[in-house]
């Protein structure tokens, strides 16, 4: 059951700044990121030789309109059972009983979530299983999994990869590029989601969170994260590598330079961070690392 919002926070109406809010309350940012690596894997990873026919297909809009739907009502899903830890961690930010009421949240949570997984049946049932999954995920993660260590982690690595086969899920075109793919955004993710806990571990403690840093402490944290961080080192080199030989010069230059050399230097600076500002920094990197991966597959197309 969710606990009630903390007396702190005031309930305002949405003008002007509340459209922002609320568009900052359903990570659009974030949700453009998916967006265009939906995009970038329907046309380049699965279609290279039809992207524009593939991206303009029906059934691949309403792919993508379920998968942002969802995803949306898990972010508010997530602010919804967050508002007394947000109001430690990120007071300046809450929009959860601030701007939007909290009913009216929860009936966004349920239509959003509710209209994802019917379309996504509507396309073919794996497509079904797989968003009903996400969506339980998602409130299992906002309600109790972020709040066990590695599970919530490990638990919004596996939706990340998930939205990256997706496409593969309902074209079935046997390209294992995809898998690769989504193996590196799930354990970049798992990067984040473990340093984002080191930053907000102030505000988790307050509520009986136990998180990675809490229960084990941030040295050991740190080294977790890189084990992580080295087998997506590992992995990217690996696919670098390769694409060299295969002269494929772009890209693996590409993968060098943008994904590889960040993650080492970014590996460098954790063993150093020691503020909640160092690990916020350490989160927002990642982020860039990210969109570096998912813009490579354009080149993965031209090469």
């Amino acid at each position: 059951m969710a606990h009630s919002s903390s007396r702190q926070v005031s309930t305002a109406p949405a003008g002007s700044g509340g459209w922002r809010s609320i568009l900052r309350l359903i990570r659009l940012p974030n949700l453009l990121i998916m967006a265009l690596c939906l995009a970038l894997v329907q046309s380049c990873l699965l279609h290279p030789n039809q992207p524009i026919a593939a991206l303009l297909s029906g059934r691949f809009l309403l792919l993508a309109l379920t998968s942002l739907s969802i995803a949306a009502a898990g972010y508010i899903i997530n602010d919804y059972y967050d508002v007394k830890i947000d109001v430690i961690n990120r007071p300046d930010r809450l929009v959860v009983g601030r701007v939007v009421n909290r009913r009216h949240a929860m009936l966004a949570h349920l239509l959003l979530s509710g209209g994802g997984v019917v379309l996504a049946g509507a396309l073919s049932p794996v497509l079904g299983v797989v968003n009903m999954g996400s969506a339980l995920l998602l409130w299992g993660y906002s309600a109790r999994f972020k709040r066990l260590a590695l599970v919530g982690n490990l638990s919004i690595a596996l939706l990340t990869a998930a939205l990256v086969l997706l496409p593969e899920l309902q074209a079935r075109t046997g390209q294992t590029m995809v898998w690769v793919y989504a193996l590196a955004a799930f354990l970049l993710t798992v990067v984040r989601e473990i340093v984002k806990d080191v930053e907000d571990m102030r505000g988790d403690a307050e509520h009986d969170c136990r998180t990675l840093p809490i229960v084990w402490g941030v040295a050991r944290t740190k080294w977790i994260i890189s084990f992580f961080l080295l087998s997506l080192v590992l992995l990217v080199a690996g696919g670098a590598a390769q694409s060299l030989q295969e002269y494929r010069w772009a890209l693996g230059g590409w993968l060098l330079i943008t994904v590889v050399a960040p993650c080492l230097a970014l590996g460098r600076y954790l063993l150093r961070a020691d503020r909640r500002r160092d690990f916020a920094q350490l989160s927002a990197w990642c982020k860039w690392i990210m969109l570096a991966g998912v813009l490579s597959m354009v080149l993965v197309a031209l090469s």
